[in-house]
């Protein structure tokens, strides 16, 4: 356990004292000192070096949206029951394992206690706390509505969460097939078409021009085991960085709108994003050009926060924020257009808003379902052409052989 010195204060005297003491955390010792009949004025960890293992570990590990998730919910459920906010603060921080969290959330009632408010105690951790988070915070202590809140940032949150981890779940599938062909294909090209092509050599069979595509491959693979394995490793860390880049980040931003069957998944997953962030801004009271520069945050296709650019500008010029969607049918399905132009016009945008999210996440999750009942035959025809190419590869020449004889 880390170590901690600490002043305290004696209840019965008032007298001051100080001392070293080992404790789990600040709360435990805080209830250590009340127990022993002492008021804990400060304390601080004593570390070696600089660094305890809390701390590496701290650094190492990272906050899980669902974590995020949680916390939202757990905090509007315990301030909604009467805790007081640090007090509900120290609740949660008793509750999780995570050593990165447990880190932010002491400094989040270091702060509080010190008469920061909450959504600046956040704001301190923007790298962990998504701008939606703190500003929706923000939102609700200014307007006395912390708790909902909290419950519409975590419904926000759950809502990305769930629709990410099902469009994750469908394309996990096939990409692991294809892995697990790609595997095959290399051990193959290894063991088995070695000894048919030493075969074909004795015998002299005249080899199609496939069988001999397959075995100089197989060849390369062998004599320069290594330079193949150097080159994979070569190209992905060269499809890293390009990805990085701002050029490659659009190349890859305009390839996946393209995407046969997940193009169309990916525009709507991006609309419900965009409509449901927006929404939950500015129905918590924050203003439409502040609500839309945090949901370009959310996005992560470049074209999504182009276009959000460009209706920031266009509501700062007293432009409708609908005309830049209207204007947009190629990343933005036409009815996202349509129903903000009569939530504006209603004076309802915000729910309007929350219908257009509520319809594009409904249709995803039904796509995503469809979709793993499309891909699995998919994926047999596709092995099994792999499996037919490769068979009438090697045994073709075998056909030849028996016919010479």
């Amino acid at each position: 356990m880390p170590k901690y010195s600490y002043k305290a204060q004696l209840v019965a005297t008032g007298e001051e004292v100080t001392g070293v003491v080992e404790a789990a955390s600040k709360f435990d010792l805080a209830k250590d000192m009340k127990a022993q009949e002492k008021l804990l004025l400060t304390a601080t960890e004593i570390t070696r070096g600089g660094f305890s293992m809390d701390k590496i570990n701290a650094y190492l590990s990272r906050v899980t949206l669902r974590e995020k998730i949680l916390f939202a919910r757990n905090m509007a459920v315990m301030i909604e029951a009467g805790l007081a906010l640090s007090r509900a603060l120290q609740v949660f921080f008793k509750q999780t394992k995570n050593p990165k969290f447990r880190m932010v959330l002491q400094s989040i009632v270091d702060d509080i206690n010190k008469g920061s408010s909450f959504s600046d105690a956040l704001q301190k951790w923007n790298d962990v706390f998504p701008s939606v988070f703190i500003f929706m915070v923000r939102a609700g202590e200014e307007s006395g509505g912390l708790v909902e809140a909290l419950n519409v940032v975590g419904s926000q949150m759950e809502k990305t969460y769930t629709l990410k981890k099902k469009i994750r779940g469908a394309m996990t599938y096939p990409a692991v097939i294809l892995l697990v062909m790609f595997v095959v294909g290399i051990l193959m090209m290894l063991y088995v078409v070695p000894g048919l092509s030493q075969t074909f050599k004795e015998m002299n069979v005249p080899l199609p021009t496939l069988t001999k595509s397959i075995i100089a491959i197989s060849d390369f693979l062998q004599n320069q085991l290594l330079l193949s394995i150097i080159a994979l490793f070569g190209v992905s860390g060269i499809t890293w960085w390009f990805a990085r880049t701002k050029v490659g980040d659009r190349a890859i931003s305009w390839t996946a709108l393209r995407l046969p069957i997940f193009g169309k998944l990916i525009k709507e997953f991006n609309s419900a994003l965009v409509t449901r962030t927006m929404s939950s801004l500015i129905s918590a009271g924050v203003d439409i050009v502040h609500a839309i520069e945090i949901t370009q945050d959310v996005v992560s296709n470049v074209f999504y926060k182009e276009t959000l650019e460009q209706a920031k500008k266009g509501v700062q010029k007293g432009d409708p924020l609908s005309k830049v969607f209207m204007d947009h049918p190629e990343i933005y399905p036409i009815m996202v257009g349509d129903m903000m132009e009569v939530g504006e016009e209603t004076g309802r945008l915000s729910d309007m808003l929350l219908k257009i999210a509520v319809f594009y996440e409904d249709d995803v999750d039904q796509a995503t379902s469809d979709m793993s009942k499309l891909i699995e035959p998919l994926l047999m025809v596709t092995i099994g052409v792999f499996v037919g190419i490769f068979a009438m590869a090697m045994i073709s020449p075998m056909y030849s052989l028996m016919d010479s004889i």
